[in-house]
Formats: structure tokens, C-alpha cells, sequence
């Protein structure tokens, strides 16, 4: 029982489950790994899961500064994408009146039709990527949300307005999506936390930054050059993502895979000994280490094509659909609910700001509303630069008091923290926000409360999916954002009705409460989630459609 989580005994290596440092030092090795093989970081500490191969163009062996390049441009998209969604949103109530609509039609055209349109198009968009790879995905995505900035600031009616928004959110939802499974086709186990951490720094910086850019904007000028210039902020993405973010989808040996394989083995107690008698059914019989002959370098203008070539030869049909049987998984249907209330309550306050700031006690101009955003921007900030290091260092710290082995249940320890945070963060919002409290309460410590929380939650469970789920990351954030986005399209109905009929208060503590509730699933998970990766192995759940 490694650390309070329960041993599988159906198994004998449960996928997820990998070396993370020398296993010359254990009484009992992982099996169906040979510890002389093992590469390691440049430190020779730390084991390279998963591992790579040699060939020069395999992600895993890019220099440091093309991963590092492709960082930055997925932050700078993840940041650009999280601003257009909520960039009007310190001026719904002005901008209701402007266009002459009710402020609830207003919300759920404007940004229910855009959220509901990421969630489709993360389902279709991954299933695209799947089968094409994800650089033409990444391109002809940045194209449309190009278009679609212009498209909305020229629309002359409500309707075509709505209808800019809806294409440009499933142009938004490869940025949402399809980071994560990026993320893991580059990174190590090791590295992952830091660089999933940016990603949700992006997206939530986004969300954070845009309305207190947007709002003297809007108050002194128009909207419209909110999305002028968005289309401008696209156009440099485009850019960008055209040079610096090439194919990362990759055909290598399964035998390089130590953390997704399972071996039904015989493991011996004597010192480090360990007898394989049986492969896992789908691995080769390749070596670890096989690149094809005189392979050659693929060159930067082949890099730079809009599509790579790479074709995945399986059904789109059967892709399309595989996102809704990882519900089947667990792991993925925890992460679903954790992130779907995690992400849909920042939409929350975000389309309840205006609403709440315009009116008595405040009574705050369409800047100030906007401005009420930077302190969310700071907490999200301060939560990334911990969330990293803070979630890389406790995997690290308690595989080696694992004896050497992860457990991809090491990420979920910081989880105390989101629930911590987020908790007092929502039940301090609605009673200062009720009792008319001076500005810096609600906006200042309550709401820096949440993002810091959010920031590190999020992180948690998306480091943890992708490391249980690594080869069906894009597919387990499909269908992860396709429930969170409709929760998050269904609040926009109601949400603002909710707060004048029942009030602040009493809905952000009903919000605190089930935030506490949510995250208490968190105990079972860690304790059971080694069984719960088995059983997903065995009954097939995770298998891709050329396998199953």
C-alpha cells in the first residue's frame, strides 16, 4: 500500500504506474523493465518516463529551445483564446441596452453560443487531430478566430453577431482541448506540472486580463475595437503558431512506453530480480532503442508545412464517439466533474460581475467593472509560479519515498489546497459582496482566493488525467470540455436570475458547498485510483478504435 493508495492484485504493473528514479536501489524491481536500459535526465536522477526513442525527429529529443518555443506560443494562443471569451463582459449591462436586448438574451447568445461552441468543437476538433495530427488543426483554427473578430465587430445585427461568436468558439476549443495532449507528447512525467501550469496560466490569464483592457476601451471608444484588435492579437498567433509550433504526433515503439504498458509477470523478491513471463498483448517486438536506418533530420521548411502528412489510419466515426467511452474511466469521469465546476464557477462570477459592480453599493462605471479582473490575474500568476514546482516537487518527494516508482496519484495531494483556497474564496465573496463590504474584500482577497485556488486545482487534475491517460489525453479533454463548456452554457441562462432572485450571498455559498463536496471525491480517488487505472486496462475502456 504505496503511500495510502491500495495495490492492484489483478496486474502486475498497472499502467501509470512508472520508475522515477535508479532502481538499482530497490529490493524489487518494476516489472518488465530492465534498469540498465533506462535513460535518464542529464542529472542521472531522475528515470525518462515515458521513454524516448532515438530518432532525432521523435518530440521527447527536440532542443530545449524549440520546446521552449512551443511553450510560449501555446501560452500567448491559450491567453488570446481565454480573452475573446469574456473580453465584453464588464459591459453586458450597457451593452444590453445598446443593442436593445434583454441582458439575459444578451448572455446567452453572446457567450452561451460561444461556449457551447467550444464544446462541440472539442469533440470534432480532436477527433480531426487524431486522425491528421495537430499542427493543421492549431492553423486553420487560428485562421477562423482571425476572421471571426473582424466578422463580429462588422456584424450590423444581434444575429450576426451570435453567429460570429459561434463559429469563433469552435475555433477556440484546439486551444483548450488539444494543449494538454501536446503537452504530454513533448514533456516528461517529470516536467509536465510546470508546463501544464503555463497552459492554465494562459487561459486564465486570458479570462483575467482582457475585461480591464477592454473596459476604458469600451467606455471611451466602442466594443468594436475590442475586436479589432483581438484580430490584430490572432493575426500574431498565427504567425507564431506557424513557425513555432510544429507536428508533435509521433508513431513510436509501445515498448518505449513504461508507463502505459501492462505485463502479467512473476516478481521475485530476491534482490532486483524480475522474471517477464507473458508481453502485453499490443506491444512489438521492437527495442526500445530502434530508429529506422540512416533516418535523416526532417528540415525546417518540411516543418513548416501545414500539414505534416501524417495520416492515422482509423475511422473519424469511431474517434468521434471514443471521447464518451472514457467516461467509463474513473479517473476521466473525476477530472469531468472536478474541472466542469472548477472552470464553469470563474464563468459564473464572470457573467455576474457587471451585474453586481453596476448596481448599488458600488455603482462602478464599465472600467472599474473591468478592473475588478486584475487581482485574478495576480492570484492566477503567483498560482502558476507555485502550482509547477509545487506539483512536480510532491510527485518527485513521494516516489522516493515510493522506493523510486510514481504513482500518477502523487499529483492529487495538492488538491487540499484548492479546496482550501476556493472554498473561503466563494464564501467570503458572497457575504462581502451582500453586505456591501469596501471593494478589496470581494475583489481584492476573496476573488484572489478563488483564482490562486483555481489555478492550483486545475493544474492537479489535468497533470493527473494526463498521466493515467497519456496516449488518450486529447480525447479525455474532449470530452472533459464538451460537459464543462454546456454546464458552463447552462449557467448563462439562469445564473443571473439566480443571483437577483435568491441573492449573492446565498448562491455563492450553495457554490462553496458543492465546490467542498466535489473535491472531498478526491480521498476515494487517491486511495483507489491505482485499482480504478486496472479496471480500465482490463475492461478495454481506454482503448484506442484501431484497438479495439
Amino acid at each position: 500500500m504505496p503511500l495510502g493508495i491500495i495495490e492492484d492484485h489483478k496486474l502486475e504493473h498497472v499502467p501509470g504506474t512508472a520508475p522515477l528514479s535508479d532502481l538499482g536501489r530497490l529490493d524489487t524491481e518494476i516489472v518488465g523493465v530492465d534498469p540498465t536500459m533506462l535513460k535518464h535526465d542529464p542529472s542521472g536522477k531522475i528515470v525518462l518516463v515515458p521513454q524516448p526513442s532515438d530518432s532525432i525527429n521523435d518530440p521527447y529529443n527536440w532542443p530545449k529551445f524549440k520546446k521552449y518555443a512551443f511553450a510560449a506560443t501555446f501560452a500567448y494562443g491559450c491567453g488570446c483564446v481565454g480573452a475573446i471569451g469574456p473580453l465584453l463582459g464588464a459591459a453586458f449591462v450597457p451593452l444590453a441596452a445598446e443593442i436593445d436586448v434583454p441582458l439575459n438574451k444578451l448572455i446567452s447568445g453572446f457567450q452561451g453560443g460561444l461556449i457551447c461552441a467550444i464544446a462541440v468543437g472539442s469533440v470534432i476538433c480532436n477527433a480531426l487531430a487524431v486522425k491528421y495530427g495537430k499542427r493543421p488543426i492549431y492553423l486553420a483554427t487560428c485562421v477562423g478566430l482571425v476572421v471571426t473578430c473582424f466578422w463580429a465587430a462588422a456584424a450590423k445585427s444581434f444575429p450576426a453577431l451570435v453567429a460570429a461568436r459561434v463559429v469563433q468558439g469552435f475555433c477556440m476549443a484546439p486551444m483548450e482541448a488539444l494543449i494538454p495532449a501536446s503537452i504530454a507528447d513533448i514533456w516528461f512525467v517529470h516536467e509536465r506540472g510546470f508546463y501544464t501550469a503555463l497552459f492554465n496560466l494562459g487561459v486564465l490569464g486570458g479570462i483575467n486580463l482582457g475585461p480591464p483592457i477592454a473596459g476604458p476601451i469600451i467606455q471611451y471608444g466602442s466594443y468594436k475595437i475590442c475586436l479589432y484588435a483581438m484580430g490584430g492579437a490572432f493575426v500574431l498567433q498565427l504567425i507564431l503558431t506557424f513557425f513555432f509550433m510544429p507536428e508533435t504526433a509521433f508513431k513510436r515503439s509501445s515498448s518505449l512506453n513504461i508507463d502505459t504498458s501492462a505485463h502479467n509477470v512473476t516478481v521475485n523478491e530476491t534482490k532486483a530480480s524480475v522474471q517477464m513471463v507473458e508481453k502485453d498483448e499490443n506491444e512489438t517486438d521492437a527495442p526500445a532503442s530502434s530508429p529506422p536506418q540512416n533516418e535523416e533530420k526532417i528540415s525546417f521548411a518540411k516543418e513548416m508545412l501545414p500539414y505534416s502528412g501524417y495520416v492515422n489510419h482509423v475511422s473519424f466515426w469511431k474517434t468521434l464517439s471514443h471521447p464518451f467511452q472514457l467516461l467509463g474511466s474513473p479517473v476521466v469521469l473525476w477530472a469531468t466533474l472536478l474541472f466542469t465546476t472548477c472552470i464553469s464557477w470563474l464563468v459564473g462570477i464572470s457573467i455576474t460581475l457587471s451585474q453586481i459592480f453596476s448596481a448599488p453599493p458600488y455603482n462602478f462605471p464599465v472600467v472599474s467593472v473591468g478592473a475588478t479582473n486584475v487581482s485574478s490575474f495576480v492570484a492566477s500568476l503567483l498560482g502558476t509560479l507555485v502550482a509547477g514546482p509545487a506539483i512536480d516537487g510532491v510527485a518527485k518527494l513521494m516516489s522516493r519515498h515510493n522506493k523510486g516508482t510514481f504513482e500518477p496519484e502523487f499529483r492529487l495531494p495538492i488538491m487540499v489546497t484548492y479546496v482550501l483556497f476556493t472554498a473561503t474564496g466563494f464564501f467570503g465573496w458572497g457575504q462581502a459582496a451582500h453586505d456591501g463590504a469596501p471593494w478589496p474584500i470581494p475583489v481584492v482577497v476573496c476573488l484572489g482566493l478563488i483564482n490562486l485556488g483555481v489555478q492550483l486545482g486545475t493544474t492537479s487534475v489535468v497533470t493527473y488525467v494526463v498521466d493515467c491517460h497519456r496516449e488518450q489525453a486529447g480525447e479525455a479533454f474532449a470530452v472533459m470540455n464538451f460537459i464543462k463548456n454546456f454546464f458552463a452554457f447552462g449557467l448563462t441562462f439562469y445564473l443571473n436570475g439566480w443571483v437577483a432572485s435568491q441573492g449573492v450571498r446565498n448562491v455563492f455559498f450553495v457554490i462553496g458547498g458543492i465546490t467542498i463536496g466535489v473535491t472531498l471525491l478526491t480521498i476515494p480517488m487517491y486511495i483507489y485510483g491505482k485499482r480504478a487505472r486496472s479496471f480500465v486496462y482490463r475492461h478495454h475502456i481506454s482503448s484506442s478504435p484501431m484497438q479495439q
